[in-house]
């Protein structure tokens, strides 16, 4: 949870959930009609699965998420394709939009992404959230709770207090001087698929642990549909032109949980780990303080400038 200055048990825990199910005792029902679980792979077989598929229905009509479900995906450590290591579980890219795998980042925010990895900590180090596409992918397993106005997202492991909980009950978003780790999350339903915007970022947490980031001012849209009675094909696509040339579009799948008695344990976690992150500190480290628009957009204006010089 503290970037790549000291997570080795990172790579514990994401060598112990494999993307590859064993074939006895495994953890996921990996009976699919899409069961590659590379995410470009996946996603192209999931968005032609969803269009003739009937999920099953909770009592007011709508697709029912509800259960015990596990990502299928490795993006905490990169969103793009990165191997395993010592320090790293591995993992293909996540990015299926555009199609190079690449996250788009502008020439100065990529920049500025490399000098976050070296200078900053991980969020998690402090025990803050993961952000609202990050508590997708920065947990092992979930329990999905659906009602008729909201659906709860509760995880485990890799994240402290992952959990979101997203009205669909048509209430209009926060106003925009509120800004939460989280963000302000909206579903409404697009048929079979619960699309979730989540608008209100406080723009302090890494995409990822390459240093990726965003700013206040993003808008993240996820689709989540029912692809089999046991895959969730999920995706996300990010928008914030102040760090990306271009939105781009992260998916894989979740799939439900296939051991018995599963239960969701919290990942106690005290906000701003104190005493840990001393020891940090005390070695010229400190945690990720975010970046704003205005921020953004100078540094993007002093970047050029200084190319256009001769």
């Amino acid at each position: 949870m503290i970037g790549r200055h000291a997570r080795r048990w990172v790579a514990v825990v994401a060598t112990a959930w494999p993307l590859a199910a064993p074939a006895l005792g495994q953890q996921v029902v990996t009976q699919s009609v899409c069961p590659d679980d590379e995410p470009a792979k996946f996603h192209a077989c999931a968005l032609a699965a969803a269009k003739t598929y009937n999920p099953p229905r909770t009592a007011d009509g709508k697709p029912d998420f509800g259960g015990y479900w596990r990502r299928r995906a490795q993006a905490f450590e990169d969103l793009e394709t990165h191997p395993k290591t010592p320090d790293d579980g591995g993992g293909p890219s996540v990015v299926v939009d555009p199609a190079n795998g690449k996250v788009p980042m502008q020439p100065w925010s990529d920049l500025r992404r490399r000098e976050n990895a070296a200078r900053y900590l991980h969020h998690n180090a402090a025990c803050f959230p993961a952000g609202a596409i990050g508590v997708m992918y920065m947990a092992n397993l979930y329990q999905f709770i659906q009602g008729p106005d909201s659906l709860v997202l509760v995880g485990e492991g890799l994240s402290a207090h992952p959990y979101r909980i997203i009205p669909v009950d048509g209430r209009p978003h926060v106003g925009k001087e509120m800004l939460l780790w989280l963000g302000d999350p909206r579903g409404r339903w697009d048929g079979n698929t619960l699309v979730i915007e989540t608008t209100n970022q406080n723009g302090r947490n890494y995409l990822d642990q390459r240093g990726r980031f965003y700013t206040e001012e993003a808008r993240m849209v996820e689709r989540m549909t029912l692809v089999d009675p046991n895959t969730i094909h999920w995706q996300a696509t990010i928008e914030d032109p102040n760090v990306f040339t271009r939105p781009f579009t992260i998916a894989f799948a979740f799939r439900r949980n296939a051991v018995a008695g599963a239960e969701v344990w919290e990942e106690a976690c005290f906000e701003d780990n104190t005493e840990q992150m001393q020891l940090f500190r005390n070695s010229g480290f400190r945690v990720y303080p975010g970046i704003t628009a205005r921020e953004a957009r100078e540094l993007k204006k002093a970047w050029e400038e200084r190319e256009a010089q001769p």
